[in-house]
This record gives C-alpha cells, sequence and structure tokens, in this order.
C-alpha cells in the first residue's frame, strides 16, 4: 500500500528520499557507529506525519501497544529483533514477565499484549502477565474476540524481586507508561532488569528532552546526508509552570506560539510552501492525544473558554497538565483507503531494539491535513507496510514504495536514537 500524495511527487520529498538513496551506505554505516556508543530503548513506536516537503516525527512512544496492528508476515522480523534485544541484556534469560496498562475491558489494547506475548515466546521465553491493578487479586482470565485468552496475576514482591505465584522472571517488560506514577512494587528492583527503565515513564519523561536530543541527532544526520535539518525535525518551544484552570502562562504560550509560527512562515516563503503554518500545543508528558490543540495565530491561545481549558488540562489517568511543548505543526498529505474508510493518514513504525519490525497507517475520514489524528474517530489499516522498511530499492523511483517506506525507517530510527539519547541524560544518577 502506498499512500496517495496530493503534493506533486517531484517536490521536495521527492528530493528527499533522493537523497537517502544515495546516501544509503553512508546512513547505515553511521547508524551502526550510533548504536554502538548508545543502547536503544528495548522497543518503541513512532508517529510520522509526511507533508510533502518535509517527513518528521512528532511523538515517540516507549511503551507501544498497537502490535496486533502490525503486517503478520513481518512476525519474524519481530522475532528476531526481540532476540537480539533479550540477548544484549540478559544472555540467559529463560522467563519474563510482562506487565500491561490497567485496562481489562479495552480489548484491542490486549489483542495487541497477546501479540507481544507471542512474540516474546517465540524467542524461547517463559512469559507469564503481571498486573497491576489491585482487583486482580488472584489469576484472571480474559477472553480476547479472536479466540485467545489472556491470564492477568498478581504481583508478588520479595525484597528486591517481583513476579507472580511460581514464577521468579529474570527481566520485567512494561507496556505501562506509568503516567499515573511509579508504582511503589516497582520501584528497588535491585536484582532485575526492568524494561524500559521506570524514569521512560510518563511520570518522569517529558517529550521536550526527547526533542532536543532529536535536535541533536537530526542535526547531524543532515550535515551526514546534505540536507536541510529542518525538513526532518520541526521546531518546538516549551512553557513551563502553565495552570489552564487558573490561565496562569498564557503570556509565555502566546509569545511561543507567535515566535515558532515566525520561524514556520520564514521556512515557507524559503522554500515557496503556500500551506497555512500551525502549531500543535500539548502536553509534554502523557499519551493517547489528550491535552492536544491546533493553533495558527498565538490569539488563540489567549482567553480559552472553560471547554477549552478543561480539554488542555488534564490527561490520561487524571493527570493535571502544568508544562506544555509548542511543535510545529506539520501537515499530512497522504490519504489511505476508499469509500467511507478513506481519510488523512500518518505513518507509525514500530521497532524492536535498533530494528525497524514494520508499522500501519492511523486514518481518520473525519479530521483534516493539519489536525491531530490520534483522536476517536480514528481506525488502523491492518494491511500495514507491504514492503520492510529496511530494504531500498536502488532500482525505483524515490517514491516507490519501498524507498518511501525505507525513509520512513530512518526518520522513525533516528527519533530512537534520540530516545537512547534521552534515556541516558535523564537516567536518576546512583547513590
Amino acid at each position: 500500500m502506498v499512500p496517495q500524495l496530493k503534493t506533486a511527487l517531484t517536490g521536495p520529498l521527492l528530493a528527499l528520499e533522493a537523497k537517502f538513496l544515495d546516501a544509503t551506505p553512508d546512513i547505515e554505516r553511521w547508524l551502526r557507529g550510533q548504536w554502538q556508543e548508545h543502547t536503544p530503548p528495548f522497543y518503541g513506536s513512532v508517529d510520522l506525519r509526511n507533508s510533502g516537503f518535509t517527513l518528521a516525527p512528532v511523538d515517540m512512544n516507549l511503551f507501544p501497544g498497537g502490535f496486533n496492528n502490525l503486517n503478520s508476515a513481518f512476525l519474524p522480523l519481530c522475532v528476531q529483533a526481540a532476540m537480539t534485544a533479550i540477548e544484549k541484556i540478559c544472555p540467559s534469560a529463560k522467563s519474563l514477565l510482562l506487565i500491561p496498562e490497567n485496562h481489562t475491558r479495552n480489548l484491542f489494547y490486549l489483542q495487541n499484549v497477546a501479540q507481544l506475548v507471542s512474540i516474546l515466546r517465540l524467542t524461547g521465553l517463559n512469559v507469564r502477565l503481571g498486573s497491576l491493578l489491585p482487583e486482580i487479586d488472584k489469576p484472571t482470565p480474559v477472553e480476547l474476540p479472536n479466540g485467545k485468552t489472556l491470564l492477568l496475576e498478581p504481583l508478588l514482591r520479595s525484597q528486591y524481586r517481583l513476579g507472580v505465584e511460581g514464577f521468579d522472571p529474570c527481566a520485567i517488560l512494561l507496556n505501562n507508561d506509568l503516567s499515573a506514577g511509579i508504582p511503589e512494587i516497582l520501584q528497588n528492583l535491585e536484582e532485575q532488569f526492568v524494561l524500559p527503565p521506570l524514569h521512560a515513564g510518563w511520570a518522569v519523561r517529558r517529550k521536550s528532552n526527547h526533542f532536543a536530543a532529536y535536535d541533536e541527532v537530526a542535526s547531524e544526520f543532515a550535515s551526514l546526508v546534505g540536507i536541510d535539518p529542518w525538513q526532518i525535525n520541526p521546531y518546538f518551544a516549551v512553557c513551563d509552570s502553565v495552570n489552564f484552570h487558573e490561565r496562569q502562562g498564557e503570556e509565555c504560550l502566546a509569545s511561543n506560539v507567535h515566535a515558532v509560527l515566525g520561524m514556520i512562515r520564514e521556512k515557507y516563503r524559503e522554500y515557496g510552501i503556500k500551506e497555512t503554518p500551525y502549531v500543535v500545543v500539548k502536553a509534554d508528558a502523557g499519551t493517547y492525544g489528550m491535552g492536544v490543540m491546533t493553533v495558527k495565530d498565538a490569539s488563540e491561545v489567549t482567553g480559552l473558554n472553560r471547554k477549552q481549558r478543561n480539554k488542555m488540562s488534564v490527561i490520561k489517568e487524571g493527570m493535571s497538565v502544568s508544562q506544555v511543548i509548542i511543535q510545529e505543526g506539520v501537515h499530512t498529505h497522504e490519504r489511505v483507503g476508499k469509500g467511507e474508510k478513506a481519510g488523512v493518514a500518518e505513518p507509525v513504525v514500530y521497532m524492536i531494539d535498533r530494528f525497524v519490525i514494520g508499522g500501519f497507517y492511523r486514518v481518520h475520514s473525519g479530521r483534516g491535513k493539519d489536525e491531530n489524528l490520534n483522536a476517536p474517530g480514528m481506525h488502523f489499516e491492518p494491511l500495514a507496510f507491504e514492503t520492510s522498511c529496511s530494504l531500498p530499492d536502488h532500482g525505483q523511483n524515490p517514491d516507490a514504495a519501498p524507498n518511501r517506506f525505507y525513509a520512513y525507517g530512518v526518520v522513525a530510527r533516528l527519533a530512537q536514537l534520540a530516545a537512547s539519547l534521552e534515556l541516558e541524560r535523564t537516567a536518576p544518577v546512583q547513590a
């Protein structure tokens, strides 16, 4: 499936893809060198936006859900990548405890958990599911729509180890983003690997730290391949001490929105782009598309009405918003699907360790090219990528499926590298 691009295929994106193709050996060698110096997160997913003149990450998730949406043809790739990640951390690992989100009714999410369990078991690991939910006080089976059953079990904690009844795992894999905080039961596990590390959770993590690291990665990469860093790296700014209910921080928001829009307009003039610039104001922590608004003028962030303030002030798990990131909006000119399901789309690329393992399109028929697609009414195209994101074909045009998907994979791996830098720099100092 190659998405339809409403922009001309002779435009800047085609030139960007051509640059990636020409520099493939340099890119792969450079990335290989980076992974010798930095440890990639266990897994991750990257939301990309393709405007026809830029191809950039707009979000990086270190606790990806959605493994059930990946093309089943890429299962061997998933297993091989997971084997590499596990061997690196704990070569003799035999057992792993997977801790999912606190959802027992979200069956779509639980199908993701089931697929993740399948991948891990195919690496040779014994896998059990431990739940943080207090109501899971005994082994609890959950029936899934596809006929599979998951068994959620209560966690058991000793002084320095965590497991479930009759199961003492080598490692713990979190598929819970810790938005509500780091539970005491997960702290001070000195004898087990916890993946990703606890400071990767939204209780601690900030998007601005990620994009500051990505800024460095993108600049070095752009110099390597001879492109303008802006083509893969949106502008951003940060406002802290924000309280939407009390209208605190509105001046900071307005001035930063004005500044970022000004930088975007300058780039649009440089490239002859006729689109209307916009920014996305979103909570600096959190996920699920909550606490997000699209802004085209600084005046829009002052004097918000009560409904707007309520929407922006709370994110997942009811956590209040006190810091926001103002991120350059990237129009998406990709469209996927036919009929009622046709809509604007953005690719989501999945990785385990340093390997791209597949992806899919997030599609929303009710949203525009300058709006957040991670919202109620979205759907995922189940066919996903028909070719790997790792195998460009120099015999085809730059916009042919293997080459467009290779470009997706390159930018996604840059985001994964930025995540590794981010986690290194935000790791708590050991006493």
